[in-house]
């Protein structure tokens, strides 16, 4: 279909600005959509791979419901990589619709969102918003759930499909889901009450095969071809890299572990070294810079990875903080970053593609024993083959260590049928929190209507279970009435008021609980660090250490009682308290002052983990506070832990971290100099200059 054929039935802005990106001809995936009632309001489902256009099915919606029926839009994702540039292609491509971007604070309405007429959120934020009663919901045209396969994924599904129940009960929106290719793609359209728009479709041509030795094997008509590849090393996907190079293509390769990529990656930079241009090594060390300095100081990681990166090749994961992350992912879209050794979480973030795409490690272990990915997995690891804009075909690829697995990996990942997807809303945690939060929202206020409601998730649907939902939900109600959560009145579930606010600063009832027993014997630094640590949003724990093992039995004695044991056999999983005791004693040497590569070092941790757990440290401790204010307990000291886990700093620093750009590094600078309040750097402006630079200084200055 031509864009031209559209004329009239979809606004000309739209047309106009479709049309200015280069577009004039509709993918299969797109016509099929609109044929479907994209523009008529009909709920549509889009299961096609990476690159199809999936995108654009759900921006012409979304831009019609703003402009041809005065709705808002909003655009939800998974994870805020995908929210932040979805948001940042739709301004460009519209920057005359008013469009904003929330993810952060989960305790707040942002009622200036209501000014807005296209939304990006994340789920959370979506679900938070809704908890605090924003009022807006009702004007809402058209809703987009990105990557809707993730409902599947232990952490993230239970509370978007929590949120899609919600939504289909309380909103009239038209709602538009894309997702990757998946079993049960009928199932999943039938509860969403959707039209399914299904399509092998892709722009790209992509070669699947399997790597062993030295050759590719492809599938020809029921039948293996061999495909010679250039280079001379043994190790199979260096060999690869040596093919892709030689064909002035780049690569991702996928393992299973952080530790492997980053072998990976280091081993691969000499191979690299020989192969880059004068002018390409002069930008990546500027890179490699930036990364090195991400820190106030360097880690052992930042310089490993600047090390690489210098080289033409990059390790990306969890571990590396937000903007090294970026700096890869930018300097590779440039050209310059040759090959990414990566965790499959790449697989699931920004748009990222390469021209060759290899699968090294088809097994990772879960903590029990060692299992193979799902096929689900391969194929969304494949959707970053192939480069439209740059590519005409690409190449997606397994790796086989033996000869005789060939086939058999074949078979299973290139052509076999992808899994379905499933529902993991019997995690507990998940119930607890949405259960309060139906009741603190007035939305259900009975158990019969809370049983109804569960029965109409995904999991009703796919299950209808009705005797495990019953059981399930009465348990979670129990519980939250003997913790004080809620309260019955003639035969009605309402929230108190200690309830609602739990509900509002969305964490489980059951850290709420645990803090608000644990909060008045917390007396000193340690225990208020475990205070924090000990609750679900801390998850996962770290490993104990020695140090922690001894320290606790000290701290168990000091308590007097079975306290820290208490909630055991309501957490789900195993549950060592030494576990959150070490993240505890972790946070007081952050607050010590402790350098970043010696805590990683002695906690087996990454720089991207430490600073996970610094956030959500902040959101505990905040939960706590205000906790605190409604149970009529002092939060003081608690408030006092806030900054201090903020900047990283020892109590003697609070007074200079009130102005900005004084942290710990610049803090403990001045401290030690003698100067020591903010009233002490009035009074010595040639020493703050000499200790921080004229342009910093400067700018502390400005704020006296």
């Amino acid at each position: 279909m031509e864009l031209r054929d559209l004329k009239g039935r979809l606004p000309n802005e739209i047309l106009e600005s479709i049309i200015s990106r280069g577009i004039t001809t509709l993918t299969p995936p797109q016509e099929m959509a609109i044929n479907a009632g994209l523009f008529s309001g009909s709920n549509i489902l889009v299961a096609s791979p990476t690159a199809s256009g999936k995108t654009l099915v759900a921006e012409m919606a979304c831009a019609n419901s703003i402009i041809a029926k005065g709705r808002k839009a909003i655009y939800i994702a998974p994870m805020r990589a995908i929210v932040a540039e979805k948001f940042e292609e739709f301004h460009s491509a519209y920057p005359y619709i008013k469009a904003a971007i929330s993810m952060g604070d989960l305790d707040s309405s942002d009622q200036w969102l209501s000014e807005y007429e296209m939304l990006f959120v994340s789920t959370e934020k979506l679900d938070s918003l809704i908890r605090h009663g924003a009022p807006w919901i009702s004007s809402v045209g058209c809703i987009v759930f990105d990557e809707i396969h993730m409902l599947s994924d232990i952490s993230r599904g239970p509370t978007l499909e929590l949120l899609i129940t919600k939504l289909m009960r309380i909103s009239d929106a038209q709602i538009i889901a894309l997702s990757a290719t998946i079993g049960n793609d009928e199932e999943l359209a039938a509860w969403l009450k959707a039209k399914l728009v299904k399509s092998d479709y892709r722009p790209v041509k992509l070669h699947k095969g399997v790597v062993e030795g030295s050759k590719i094997f492809y599938w020809d008509n029921d039948e293996i071809s061999e495909a010679q590849m250039n280079g001379k090393s043994k190790i199979p996907e260096f060999r690869l890299v040596e093919d892709t190079l030689s064909q002035n293509k780049q690569a991702i390769i996928f393992y299973s572990t952080r530790r492997n990529a980053e072998a990976g990656a280091a081993k691969l930079a000499s191979l690299l070294n020989g192969l880059l241009k004068a002018e390409e090594k002069k930008q990546l060390e500027a890179a490699s810079q930036s990364i090195l300095n991400a820190l106030e100081k360097p880690t052992s990681q930042c310089a490993k990875l600047a090390l690489c990166v210098s080289a033409g090749v990059a390790f990306h994961h969890s571990g590396l903080v937000n903007i090294q992350r970026a700096i890869v992912e930018d300097t590779f879209k440039k050209g310059l970053i040759k090959v990414i050794c990566a965790t499959t979480t790449l697989g699931y973030g920004v748009n990222l593609p390469a021209h060759t795409v290899l699968v090294r490690d088809l097994s990772r272990h879960n903590g029990v024993t060692s299992e193979r990915i799902s096929v689900n997995e391969v194929l969304q690891l494949f959707g970053r083959a192939g480069r439209p804009k740059y590519d005409t075909e690409g190449r997606a690829l397994i790796a086989s260590n033996q000869r005789y697995e060939v086939q058999e990996l074949y078979m299973r990942y290139i052509i076999g049928t992808p899994e379905p997807i499933d529902s993991a809303l019997g995690v507990a945690s998940v119930l607890r929190m949405h259960i309060l939060a139906f009741i603190a929202e007035d939305f259900l206020n009975a158990l019969e209507d809370i049983e109804d409601f569960i029965k109409k998730s995904f999991y009703g649907f796919i299950y209808g279970n009705d005797s495990h939902i019953k059981a399930a939900v009465k348990q979670v109600l129990r519980e939250l009435y003997d913790w004080g959560f809620i309260i019955e009145d003639y035969g009605k579930l309402l929230a108190t008021k200690i309830g609602k606010r739990v509900s509002e600063l969305y964490i489980d009832p059951l850290s709420a609980k645990w803090m608000l027993e644990f909060m008045p014997g917390a007396k000193d630094e340690v225990s208020m660090l475990y205070l924090i640590s000990n609750t679900v949003e801390m998850k996962p724990y770290l490993r104990p250490t020695e140090e922690a093992e001894a320290e606790y039995v000290f701290y168990k004695d000091r308590f007097g009682s079975d306290l820290l044991y208490k909630y055991e056999e309501l957490s789900f999983g195993y549950y060592n308290p030494v576990e959150p005791f070490t993240s505890a004693l972790m946070l007081r040497d952050w607050m010590s002052e402790i350098d970043e590569e010696s805590i990683i070092k002695k906690y087996h941790i990454t720089p991207g983990a430490l600073y996970a757990k610094l956030s959500n440290a902040d959101w505990v401790i905040y939960s706590a506070i205000e906790l605190a204010k409604l149970s009529h307990i002092s939060a003081r000291n608690l408030v006092d832990v806030r900054v201090r886990l903020k900047y990283g700093i020892k109590a003697e620093l609070l007074d200079l971290v009130r102005l900005e750009q004084i942290g710990r590094v610049r803090a403990r600078k001045l401290f030690d100099n003698g100067i020591r309040t903010v009233n002490d750097i009035r009074s010595h402006r040639g020493e703050v200059e000499m200790l921080l630079g004229k342009e910093i200084a400067a700018k502390v200055f400005a704020q006296l």
